[in-house]
């Protein structure tokens, strides 16, 4: 069994729960002593059709069409822990979609890609189940599809992926989180705040990925990866970033000064 070729089959589960158990399964199969799983950096993969497989609900809408959510009331609160759940659901489709999506990259980029799935799976089961103790499942609120959006613009370039998902959309959770949390803990649900906690700390070292990565790639081409950076913005339509920022997790997730001053000066920040 080949590792991408197994990515992409789990990628294409719709089911959620599913998709999570056998996205940590296929993560431990990598790491197993005995492990049958192979590499082949070559091998030339067909797009299917059915990219990502997903379940029917929730029901996608534009994203300003989703309604705001306060933590303040119980389904208020259920329907903000579900966005997050999507976002992490989504995190999952990604994580995999890097694996099988882009050959011919180091063998070490699949394996950090193979620990994010991880990773996203868990935090996805962790919301899933406090959705259901809150009387909620995932599919029950609408939700966008942004993040999956800019997964599927970013297919034929792995320099911009690593550009505008993980150090872009994913990073801007380093900004939104701690906030939520707050309120969060306001509202009482001390559950959900230790939850985000462990969102946090992982998607810390998630960013830290695809700056790695970015890098590195821009490395190989030659490019200045802070100057080629808002060129990526603008050629692919990235949301643009808007403060507070989290300059401490985004430090920690290894952006440097010159690129937190750009986001800084950044047009609408």
């Amino acid at each position: 069994m080949e590792l991408r070729t197994e990515a992409l089959k789990v990628l294409r589960m719709a089911e959620p729960r599913r998709k999570a158990d056998e996205t940590r399964q296929l993560h431990q199969r990598w790491h197993g002593p005995d492990s049958l799983l192979t590499l082949d950096l070559e091998l030339a993969l067909d797009t299917p059709a059915d990219l990502p497989g997903r379940p029917g609900l929730p029901v996608l809408v534009p994203a300003d069409q989703v309604p705001r959510r306060s933590p303040f009331t119980a389904e208020g609160r259920a329907a903000l822990l579900h966005a997050i759940c999507h976002i992490e659901f989504n995190a999952i489709n990604l994580a995999l979609d890097a694996i099988w999506r882009f050959p011919g990259l180091p063998a070490a980029y699949y394996s950090d890609w193979l620990k994010v799935a991880d990773e996203e799976a868990l935090h996805f089961s962790l919301l899933q189940d406090h959705l259901a103790s809150l009387g909620h499942h995932y599919g029950d609120f609408a939700a966008h599809d942004g993040l999956w959006s800019m997964t599927e613009r970013t297919a034929g370039d792995p320099l911009a992926r690593m550009a505008l998902v993980p150090r872009t959309l994913e990073a801007r959770g380093l900004d939104a989180t701690p906030p939520i949390q707050a309120k969060l803990r306001q509202a009482g649900d001390l559950r959900a705040v230790e939850i985000l906690a462990v969102i946090l700390r992982d998607e810390i070292g998630h960013v830290a990925i695809g700056n790695r990565w970015y890098r590195w790639l821009c490395e190989q081409q030659g490019i200045d990866p802070v100057a080629h950076y808002p060129l990526l913005v603008e050629r692919y339509k990235a949301p643009r970033m808007r403060q507070p920022f989290n300059l401490e997790a985004r430090r920690a997730a290894g952006f440097e000064d010159a690129e937190l001053q750009q986001l800084l000066h950044s047009p609408g920040a």
